[in-house]
Parts: structure tokens; C-alpha cells; sequence
């Protein structure tokens, strides 16, 4: 949920926002409170102030506000109200909000089929987010009839639209061959598209092609440089891979102290092989 907020500032900013004046002054002000100041009450009372003027937007963020308690009392009814309100108004943002309760049985009895209905149809209105979680389903199986075909018409159109996640889930298959032919070359393209975008995990993923020249020549350096990328953003992953490079040499200078400081930042953040290896390097150099 919080990633979906993050995208959503994204999405407002380039998109334009309220129907009514007061109500696009509000939410301006609200979304300078929340995203600049962090004064998450001030955010939520504009927020509200907007959405009762019918800026459905607002609505919605109002809405993540009280599912993930910001600014004011966790509640998952509310929330779910709102993203009722903004999905009946406007059809996108509100309803990949609401589909994901569905989705996660959170506040609401998991409903699958629901989820299902409601990203169908954020996608028809152009919501990126709601076409990504929709290829999801399609993916899994999940409210809908598996097809990996469907999952990555989906997933293309979510990644047009600039989503990030969708572009690494669409990497994925090509790197896979599922539900497309496999391509690294497409692989690696989508990886880079989506690492740009700041998914982390494909950072990690583009990283293990430059490691093994799949897709794209082989180079250490780059490599290395992607996995520092994906450590910088907390993804587990990326500090066991980018140990692995200091504890080897590869693309960097070797250093083993840094790889086992690596190694117990990736376990800190509960990555069960991070603690391995933090555990066999230790170890290995005697402390």
C-alpha cells in the first residue's frame, strides 16, 4: 500500500488533479504536508477537505492515510468507504486501492474474484497500478483463469505507463520464457527500464545478467555498481550479491570486512542467507 501511495504522488504530479479549485488548492497543500513537511495530520485534515469537494484523488489518499494509520487512527472501514467513493467517482486510483483490500483480505473478507473485478477495471480507466495487479492475478490464477499470455499483455501496458514493478515482472518472463519467448536481450531492456525506475529488485536482476553476460556484455564494474544501487535501497538481496563481488574481487577492489559488513546488513534485514554467509565469513576470518 505505501508503494502504492508513493506512485500515486507520482502519478499526480503529472497528471493534473481536483475538478473543483478549493478542492485542487487543498489538495495541493495536502500533498506538500504529507510529501515535504511530513506532517501527516496536516496532510490528512487537507486531504479530507478535498475530498469533500469531490476531488476523488484525495479521496484516495485520505483512504491509504487511515489503512496504514498516518495522520490518523488506523481504519480499514474507512478506508475502505473511501476507496469506495473515489472508485465509484473516478474509477482508477480508488479502485486498485479498494482491489487490493480485496486481494489481501485486509479489513475485508479476501475475496479474490472482487480484486479481480475491481483492477479490471482501474486498468480500463488507465490506472498502471491496477493493470500491474490484474497481470498478477492472471498470473497466479488468482480470481481469474491462469494465462501467462494475458498476464504479460498486461504487464506491457502497466510498463508503457511507466510502473516500474510492472516492467520487472515483464523482465521476468522474458528472462523465463513464460508466456513469451525467452529473450535476454528484451530481459535485460525491461530490468534496466524498471531498475531506473527504482525497483530494486530489478537491480538485482539486471546486476546477475551483467555478471553472467546474459543479455548484455559482461561486466563486473557494472555489476558491482547495480548490486551498490539495490543495497543502497534496503534490498536484502542486493548486499548478499554485492558481499559475494567484495568477498571475490569482482568489480571491486577485494575487501572481506566489507563483504561480511555486507552480509549482516542482508541479515539485519532477515535475509536467512545473508546470516549464512555473515556466519561462514565470520568464521572464516576469526572473529
Amino acid at each position: 500500500m505505501k508503494r502504492l501511495f508513493a506512485t500515486l504522488i507520482f502519478l499526480c504530479f503529472i497528471s493534473g488533479i481536483a475538478s473543483a479549485e478549493t478542492a485542487g488548492e487543498y489538495f495541493n497543500k495536502g500533498l506538500g504536508a504529507y510529501y515535504y513537511k511530513k506532517d501527516f495530520i496536516m496532510a490528512a485534515d487537507l486531504f479530507q477537505k478535498a475530498c469533500n469537494g469531490e476531488d476523488a484523488i484525495s479521496c484516495t489518499m485520505l483512504g491509504i492515510m487511515y489503512n496504514n494509520g498516518e495522520g490518523v487512527k488506523q481504519d480499514y472501514f474507512k478506508a475502505m468507504k473511501l476507496f469506495e467513493k473515489a472508485c465509484n467517482d473516478r474509477g482508477d486510483f480508488g479502485c486498485s486501492s479498494l482491489g487490493e483490500m480485496y486481494r489481501d483480505g485486509q479489513g475485508v473478507k479476501q475475496d479474490y474474484f472482487k480484486a479481480a473485478d475491481l483492477f479490471q477495471k482501474a486498468c480500463d480507466a488507465g490506472d498502471a497500478l491496477g493493470c500491474g495487479a490484474l497481470g498478477k492475478m492472471y498470473q497466479n490464477g488468482n480470481g481469474v483463469k491462469q494465462d501467462y499470455f494475458k498476464t504479460a499483455e498486461l504487464y506491457q501496458k502497466s510498463c508503457n505507463s511507466e510502473y516500474a514493478w510492472s516492467c520487472g515482472q515483464l523482465g521476468w518472463m522474458y528472462y523465463e520464457g513464460e508466456g513469451v519467448k525467452q529473450d535476454y536481450f528484451k530481459a535485460a531492456e525491461l530490468y534496466e527500464k524498471a531498475c531506473n525506475g527504482g525497483d530494486t529488485n530489478s537491480c538485482a536482476m539486471l546486476s546477475g545478467m551483467y555478471y553472467n553476460g546474459q543479455g548484455v556484455k559482461q561486466d563486473y564494474i557494472k555489476a558491482a555498481e547495480l548490486t551498490q544501487k539495490t543495497c543502497d535501497g534496503e534490498n536484502a538481496l542486493g548486499c548478499v550479491l554485492l558481499g559475494l563481488l567484495y568477498e571475490s574481487g569482482q568489480g571491486v577492489r577485494a575487501d572481506k570486512q566489507k563483504a561480511l559488513n555486507l552480509f549482516g546488513k542482508a541479515c539485519d534485514m532477515k535475509d536467512q542467507i545473508g546470516c549464512e554467509y555473515y556466519a561462514r565469513l565470520k568464521k572464516e576470518l576469526g572473529q
